[in-house]
């Protein structure tokens, strides 16, 4: 049987409202699915939420309201979100989920069993927001915990951990052998960097006495796990993992068709949830070195250079934003305007600005003055004749099968940037077309009347390409494009509509009618 593409995002951490951060991670990963989708491949797409935590439970105390009750509401709000986005997932992870809870616990019992978990006492400082003991090395040049860390108290605890450190030299040479385990590559490197510099177990529960939100310990009920295994855990709870079987190969096929994941995280929870902590908690349960998942490490939208946050007043709200410009500019605009694993700054002002140069301006406009002219030509029936006539190839300054190639590397290697320009460089060198050999002008000459035919398919037959490339990213716009071209109508609204193999030259039948335009992308007033 045949692998499933399977592709995750970091869970949301249920404690705040999604922001835009949370919008551009899962765009990201629906496009990626998309695409994989296009090329014929059977995908698996998994998202959710992280809902456990004391901050979870804090902030549900504050609102006079059970856990339960608090993380629904905000689960609401990004199931909602995601909605919106046309982001379209197979399966949803939330930690509260039943499955889940038996899997870690499965988990947690296998690993104190083997000698891998055990309880110390630690005594030490403790940052209370951070939730976490603290060491020297988290000190700032004047040798004091600095502001991030928030309240910090001296603490002494006894709790249970995990031998992390048992596998610093395994993870090393994984990392040596595996140069692709990160992508982009220097992501790696810090990674790497990162992993020289380990010390130290790893905690992996709080008491009941002070966090009673969480997955009980089965080898304690007086404790909960504190987020590693709960929230890391999904990944492969939710496809069907079994902790009791050791081998891989035992494992139900729900799971092993889906596994290993491409997982789509944020440079902050590189390291060390998802770089050093997942790895050897995989590692520590008998997972060999090729069943390990690969990482897509994205960077930051942040404001005038600084990260937004909550705190600063600077996170902007991508409801609002969907509702002033639409799902589709948002997600045209979050994809195109950053380069995966790089940081960039959020502008309004560019994202209203691309709308209009790039999806009104350029492909919209190229739909509308195409069909347009079609009907008021008399020539909506096209005719697939002479589209290869040397007044077109002489003006050929982009060759479609060089966009298709071009195209196609770009969402192979997760550019999607590079991708959509490509994209808008095709519809861009149309209008070319246009204004350069002027239809209006050769309607009047009846000498010219094959030109202009082969003029009209070699528009629309860009425009149903063009549509098959962009149908990752803006889907609604894709199917709005087939729709006016009076194309695969059958699958209307359908993803199948799209297929990667059909975006080759000369799809159009001769005799194909066309339909009417209707705005794409319409003006936005304000």
């Amino acid at each position: 049987m045949a692998k499933t593409f399977f592709i995750t995002t970091a869970i949301d951490y249920t404690n705040s409202a999604p922001h835009i951060g949370h919008a551009y991670e899962k765009i990201l990963a629906d496009v990626i699915a998309r695409y994989q989708r296009l090329k014929g491949e059977d995908v698996f797409f998994l998202t959710g939420v992280d809902q456990h935590g004391q901050k979870v439970q804090q902030s549900a105390e504050r609102e006079g309201v059970p856990p339960e009750q608090f993380v629904a509401g905000v689960t609401e709000q990004f199931i909602a979100l995601w909605d919106k986005l046309g982001v379209c997932y197979d399966a949803w992870a939330a930690t509260t989920d039943p499955l889940h809870k038996q899997c870690v616990q499965a988990m947690l019992q296998r690993l104190f069993d083997e000698g891998k978990i055990y309880k110390d006492k630690q005594v030490g400082f403790y940052s209370v927001r951070q939730e976490q003991f603290l060491t020297d090395k988290d000190r700032n040049e004047a040798g004091e915990f600095g502001p991030e860390w928030g309240e910090v108290e001296q603490r002494e605890e006894e709790n249970y951990y995990f031998k992390l450190n048992d596998h610093k030299e395994w993870l090393l040479q994984f990392l040596r052998a595996h140069p692709n385990f990160v992508s982009p590559p220097f992501r790696q490197t810090e990674l790497a960097n990162a992993v020289e510099k380990l010390t130290g177990d790893l905690c992996i529960s709080r008491p009941k006495s002070r966090l009673s939100w969480g997955i009980e310990l089965p080898f304690d009920r007086d404790y909960v796990n504190y987020v590693w295994f709960d929230a890391l855990s999904n990944y492969i709870s939710f496809i069907g993992y079994d902790p009791g079987l050791s081998s891989i190969n035992d494992q139900p096929s729900t799971f092993r068709d889906k596994w290993p994941a491409l997982q789509v995280i944020g440079k902050d929870i590189m390291v060390p949830a998802h770089g050093i902590y997942w790895p050897i908690m995989l590692h520590a349960l008998g997972f060999p070195d090729d069943q390990m998942p690969t990482l897509l490490v994205h960077g930051w939208w942040n404001i005038s250079g600084a990260k937004m946050s909550k705190s600063l007043g600077n996170v902007v709200d991508p409801d609002a934003l969907i509702e002033k410009y639409g799902a589709e500019a948002v997600r045209y605009y979050l994809m195109s305007d950053i380069a995966v694993g790089k940081d960039a700054d959020f502008s309004e002002e560019r994202l209203a600005g691309r709308y209009k140069s790039d999806l009104s301006d350029n492909i919209g406009n190229l739909l509308n003055r195409t069909l347009n002219m079609a009907h008021q030509f008399g020539l909506a029936k096209l005719s697939a004749a002479g589209s290869d006539r040397s007044e077109l190839s002489g003006l050929a300054e982009i060759e479609v099968p060089n966009v298709y190639v071009k195209c196609k590397a770009g969402f192979e290697c997760f550019r999607i940037d590079d991708a959509l320009g490509m994209a808008r460089a095709l519809s861009g060198h149309c209008n070319i077309v246009i204004d350069a050999l002027a239809p209006w002008k050769l309607r009047k000459q009846q000498t010219q009347i094959d030109l202009l035919k082969a003029i009209l398919y070699y528009l629309t037959e860009s425009l149903r390409i063009l549509a098959i490339l962009i149908s990752p990213v803006l889907p609604r716009a894709a199917h709005g494009i087939f729709d006016q071209l009076n194309w695969k109508m059958e699958l209307s609204g359908k993803e199948e509509r799209f297929r990667l193999e059909d975006a080759k030259w000369g799809g159009l039948p001769d005799g194909h009618v066309v339909g009417k335009p209707v705005p794409l992308f319409p003006r936005i007033e304000g």
